[in-house]
């Protein structure tokens, strides 16, 4: 029989074969100690600056919410296509250890670049757009260049025999992930808001420490360089799938019909490639195809740092003893799943299994389909009740206005071109109707505003810019009535803040100091400047005239309002809320992390565990490119979804949870149509039809399942390697 050219790995001499030194004569090498502490600091870099990324594109580049999360989603979609670039410079070229050495690098250059870029006297906006994109490819390069190496590496210093203590490692390298996870996503929006640095959130600082802590994961790395036992490349496994595929295409589009009919497309390949890797390929390719849906799921649950946090910035987050920052509850998710998974392993799975119902891999996989479904079921819920506390801006084109009559009596209002926008009569003194929007012919307009009062009317011309909110203030005295034109503060507080401004109806000035902010309000329906201020209660609140000093009753602000304190008459106040309080407080977001995370659960570890059980040992690898294109195409779908729909928040997220059940049934038919398999077949199958190569193939093969499999063991327990 022809001699086959062997596909399997082969493992060669050199550094491979040394022995390394263990920890106080266990098996465990003392090489997987540099390992797992490398892991540990390049998730802290990773997670802890993907925490503050969407904050960061929509409060420093000033981005709106659909291109920051968009961006947001395209950098997360980039960081998982470059994982099969990884293993390709690792297995054909350069080897684990020098790809996890140079692509490191990389990824602290991206590191540097995007902490320069947050640092605001350095260039303009463009600059710092630059250096931000330059800097999350670079990273986006480093870090799913290295994903398919670390765990793989760490497997690598392990002796064959030792596969208990393998599997513990990779339990080990798990709870680094989870555990840089946790802590980058408590201390990074630390960083961000509590320090400030060139007068507002410190993002270069929230940048910096993650930098800092992927050069440390670079610099122990490579101090435990002469520990590790280091594999030379040995060749992709992927290509060869490709190769051979691409084959059987040509070889398939080139055939006349006087050829004989082949059982399967692949087969038109037999004549260049063995049949066993044939056959190899077909188990892979029938597992691929379920494949295809499953990006609607991860298209829902990486919305966690983007639409989920965004809806954070929203809502009440004060706990009593401490305020939570609207990017910190991304920890829940890495909190929940170290508790989950000894849940469902030890108790939900053997309880379903004492009912006597049948749990297959596949139902697993559809049931947390549907529970990331109901998470977003329960994320629109919430929304609808955020929404009402939130003033939108303005899209292009357009001005919000609100009125505030200051007058004795009732006012109507009409505006230019605008007829029917007020049909109410204004109260005196009476908290703003919610903001109004003016549509302008262009980036700026005059508008006339008629104001009738006791049947006489009244005209101001004001002049509107786009994308500005506006409070019309309108007063009366004996020459007539007025109106004055400032620009409102709509956007909120990430910290709760309340914001606060003072409007002056009487004849001198006052400088009013509310905690640490002063506030300077001039004469004659005069309006102060617009500050950020504590929420508390303020009962003697010192106020200063040009003629007498005065203490001040305003009562408590609420967290997240915008209000207008109003001096008048014999100094007394009346506030007004501009913008309504956060009233949906940040718990309410638990229910949707909750069910999110038992579908991450029940359909990552699942799958992952489900299709290595479904393939060829040595072609683990080719599924796990699979998967993480996965991931990749999830986020592409919300890229254009952000980008495309156009649609409110809450709609958006309907959506998205009715797109995940439509794709779960249509999963569940083609599971249902599923055949399992046992890969094992092949090793009797074609162990009688090739002589000794073969048998070392086989025996390589195995050896290649036990390391693919470890792999695939580490990454199902956690989408975050």
């Amino acid at each position: 029989m022809e001699k086959k050219k062997d596909y399997s790995s082969e493992e060669q001499g050199g550094d491979r074969k040394r022995k390394s030194p263990t920890i106080c004569g266990t098996n465990y090498p003392v090489s997987i100690g540099f390992i797992v502490v490398n892991e540990f600091c390049e998730r802290f870099s990773y997670y802890g600056m993907k925490a503050v990324l969407t904050l960061y594109f929509i409060h420093y580049l000033k981005w709106d919410k659909d291109l920051s999360t968009a961006v947001y989603h395209a950098f997360s979609s980039l960081c998982y296509f470059t994982p099969v670039l990884g293993a390709l410079i690792a297995d054909s070229w350069l080897g684990k250890f020098k790809t996890i050495i140079y692509l490191s690098i990389v990824y602290v250059i991206g590191h540097v670049v995007k902490s320069v870029g947050a640092i605001p006297d350095v260039g303009d906006n463009t600059v710092h757009i630059v250096l931000s994109m330059a800097g999350l490819i670079l990273i986006a390069f480093g870090t799913g260049g290295i994903k398919p190496c670390v765990a793989a590496f760490g497997g690598d210093q392990f002796e064959e025999e030792h596969t208990d203590e393998r599997r513990k490692f990779f339990s080990i390298f798990y709870m680094s992930i989870n555990a840089g996870s946790v802590l980058s996503t408590v201390i990074t929006p630390i960083l961000r808001s509590d320090v400030q640095c060139f007068g507002s959130d410190c993002y270069a600082l929230a940048f910096g420490v993650p930098a800092v802590l992927m050069i440390i994961a670079l610099v122990v790395f490579i101090a435990g360089s002469g520990l590790y036992k280091n594999s030379p490349p040995e060749g992709n496994v992927l290509l060869q799938v490709c190769k051979c595929i691409g084959c059987a295409i040509r070889n398939w589009g080139r055939s006349s019909k006087h050829q004989p009919k082949r059982e399967h497309w692949l087969d038109w390949a037999e004549e260049k490639y063995p049949k066993r890797l044939i056959s190899e390929i077909k188990m892979v390719l029938r597992v691929l195809v379920l494949y295809i849906p499953l990006p609607m799921f991860w298209a829902l649950f990486d919305q966690q740092g983007s639409r989920w946090t965004l809806q954070s910035t929203r809502m009440n987050m004060d706990f009593g003893a401490f305020v939570l920052k609207p990017d910190q509850m991304q920890m829940l998710n890495a909190l929940l799943i170290l508790i989950f998974i000894p849940i469902f392993d030890m108790g939900v799975y053997p309880l379903i299994g004492m009912c006597k119902i049948k749990v297959t891999p596949l139902r697993k996989m559809a049931t947390g389909m549907i529970f990331a479904a109901l998470a977003f079921g329960a994320a629109t819920i919430v929304e609808r009740s955020v929404i009402e506390t939130v003033v939108d801006p303005p899209p292009a084109s357009t001005s919000l206005l609100q009125v505030l009559n200051l007058a004795e009596g009732n006012i109507s209002l009409d505006v230019q071109g605008h007829t029917g926008l007020f049909p109410q009569p204004i109260k005196s003194y009476e908290d703003p109707v919610e903001y109004q929007r003016l549509q302008l012919n262009g980036f700026k307009q005059a508008l006339t505003v008629t104001l009738t009062v006791n049947g006489e009317n009244h005209h101001c011309v004001k002049t509107f810019t786009e994308e500005e909110a506006y409070t019309l203030i309108i007063n009366d005295d004996a020459l007539g009535v007025h109106c004055t034109l400032v620009k409102d503060n709509i956007q909120k507080s990430e910290n709760g803040e309340a914001h606060l401004r003072f409007i002056n109806t009487l004849q001198e000035d006052f400088n009013i100091t509310v905690g640490a902010k002063r506030f300077h309000v001039p004469v004659g329906v005069g309006v102060s400047n617009g500050e950020f201020v504590d929420r508390e209660l303020y009962s003697n609140v010192k106020c200063e005239g040009s003629s007498r000093n005065l203490s001040l009753d305003i009562g408590l602000l609420d967290f997240g309002a915008s209000y207008s304190i109003i001096l008048k008459g014999n100094v007394d106040v009346t506030k007004l809320e501009d913008v309504r309080a956060n009233n949906v407080h940040i718990a309410w977001q638990v229910p949707q992390y909750v069910l999110l995370t038992a579908g991450e659960v029940m359909f990552s570890i699942t799958g992952l565990e489900f299709s290595y059980s479904q393939a060829p040992a040595n072609m683990k690898s080719v599924l796990q490119a699979g998967w993480l294109m996965t991931v990749a195409f999830g986020n592409v779908i919300v890229l254009i979804v952000a980008e495309g729909a156009g649609m409110e928040q809450w709609m958006e997220f309907l959506l998205f949870a009715g797109l995940l059940v439509a794709v779960c049934i249509i999963f569940s038919i083609m599971a249902y149509f599923y055949t399992y398999v046992d890969p094992d077949h092949l090793d009797k199958m074609y162990k009688d039809d090739a002589g000794e190569e073969t048998e070392d193939d086989l025996q390589k093969s195995h050896t290649d399942g036990v390391n693919m499999r470890t792999i695939g063991e580490s990454d199902g327990k956690s989408t975050k390697m």
